[in-house]
């Protein structure tokens, strides 16, 4: 059952912008009737990920270290695909720019908003098979090391907290469910 929105916008301004996100302060009256403001986080692009698996259950892990919180992160390959644009051929583009592989098969795996109580960051993650070796062309922005891990192992990094990127989480365990209740083989 959907709800109907108990937020009121009385007025938006953008408050900063650049080519990948804009940020826009609303002045608002909350669900309790109060007055208030709003902070939201545009982003101009679709998050992609990537989860890369060949036939012996392995996957493609991306090492690189990560800005905003300042700190290596393992992940699944990621990217952007602008809004507007067909995803999956942006998910294509990110997993051979960051790994060199291609894959053959395609399929949606997961949708999630990242961080819906500031942003409205949609990701969508692609399970890519039957791979191929190719090279790969990391934008100058990434400084990557490749790891090929067995899921097993990609979920022990979860459980132990070497993986913590939120796409890269949720892929893996979704992935790994999928497998164990053989709805995937």
């Amino acid at each position: 059952m959907e709800l109907q929105n108990p937020w009121q916008i009385i007025s938006e301004k953008e408050v900063y912008a650049n080519p990948w996100i804009s940020v826009s302060e609303f002045n608002v009256i909350n669900p309790s009737g109060g007055n208030g403001i709003y902070g939201k986080v545009h982003f101009r692009n679709t998050a992609v990920g990537i989860v890369a698996i060949d036939d012996d259950l392995n996957i493609y892990l991306v090492g690189q270290f990560r800005f905003p919180v300042n700190c290596y992160s393992w992940e699944i390959p990621e990217g952007g695909a602008p809004v507007g644009t067909d995803p999956l051929e942006g998910a294509r583009r990110e997993l051979q720019e960051e790994t060199g592989l291609m894959a053959a098969e395609w399929q949606l795996l997961l949708t999630m908003h990242l961080s819906n109580s500031v942003s409205d960051e949609l990701a969508l993650i692609y399970l890519a098979k039957g791979l191929t070796q190719h090279s790969s062309h990391p934008e100058e922005t990434e400084q990557l090391d490749i790891r090929k891990v067995s899921l097993d192992q990609a979920v022990s990094m979860v459980e132990e907290g070497s993986i913590t990127d939120s796409m890269s989480v949720a892929a893996i365990l979704k992935l790994k469910l999928l497998y164990t209740e053989g709805r995937l083989k």
